[in-house]
């Protein structure tokens, strides 16, 4: 990284820390200026609410500031009507959203395809070459979606949510964000990891590369989670997120009540279960066409 990016990027922390601590009465130019300049920089990946760090127990390592630069544009921005459809017939959708937070600009040079029917992306999210975003999905500022992912139909990348690269979120998956506190991790999706259907990643969850969450899969921080093959179970703890390991293939499943009424009513509860590790069967099932993309 050369010095002078190193320098404005400092610049840039210093400056956003110090209007998220001592916001002004009115916001002017030179607060707009300064947010749509930390904007263009998650735009163009340069900074991110979270990135890697192998010193860290999960491999990721929050940046607080970040978070405090989305939470300035919520806080400035004045609700605008974005509304689009038809000025000569009066049909209109009507949306009314704070200004800071338009739709993501795209161009075809940035090699991320859209395909038409409802999706909406946010300004001041990264987007990888060669995503694919299919109708209807939603992704939300502070996201970062690395290249090759696929955001199926009806999925959701929450706000500061982390999507590696060559990642399949399956249709109606749903990646919550964390921006707040500003300082807890956000849910955290490794390279190429398969999310299935209706999958519901929570709480600041970090899956790690390769893993495989089988359709209707929920992770939080309040479920552990069987691992049958290494014969252990993964929890989250009051400083650290569940962190699920490389290539665990995970299904749903159910744990009996052991005591109580719920053991005389034969009831069970649900928890999510590591059955297998990825091989090459596993690789071929879930491998994504080349000409997808």
């Amino acid at each position: 990284m050369p010095s002078d990016f190193r320098e404005d990027l400092a610049a840039l922390r210093r400056d956003v820390e110090r209007l998220y601590a001592e916001p002004p009465a009115v916001y002017g130019l030179e607060e707009r200026t300064l947010f749509e300049h930390f904007k263009q920089a998650l735009n163009r990946g340069e900074i991110r609410a979270a990135e890697p760090d192998a010193d860290s127990p999960t491999g990721w390592r929050v940046n607080p500031w970040v978070k405090q630069g989305i939470l300035i544009g919520f806080r400035m921005g004045e609700i605008v009507d974005m509304s689009i459809g038809d000025s000569e017939t009066g049909v209109r959708l009507p949306f009314l959203d704070k200004a800071t937070y338009p739709p993501r600009p795209l161009v075809v040079g940035d090699g991320v395809r859209v395909v038409p029917g409802g999706s909406s992306i946010r300004d001041g999210c990264y987007l990888g070459r060669g995503v694919i975003c299919m109708p209807p999905m939603y992704i939300n500022a502070g996201a970062w979606v690395g290249e090759g992912t696929l955001v199926d139909s009806h999925a959701l990348v929450g706000s500061c949510a982390q999507v590696g690269q060559r990642v399949h979120l399956s249709a109606a998956a749903q990646l919550g964000g964390v921006l707040e506190p500003v300082g807890a991790s956000p849910v955290i999706v490794e390279d190429d990891v398969l999310i299935g259907g209706n999958c519901g990643v929570y709480e600041g969850t970090v899956v790690k590369r390769r893993a495989v969450l089988g359709a209707g899969t929920i992770l939080t921080r309040s479920t552990p989670v069987y691992d049958l093959v290494r014969e252990t179970i993964h929890r989250a703890t009051a400083d650290q997120p569940l962190v699920i390991p490389e290539e665990a293939v995970v299904v749903p499943g159910s744990r009996a009540v052991t005591k109580g009424v719920g053991k005389d009513w034969g009831l069970t509860l649900y928890t999510p279960v590591i059955v297998k590790y990825r091989d090459a069967s596993t690789d071929v099932r879930v491998q994504l066409e080349d000409w997808l993309r």
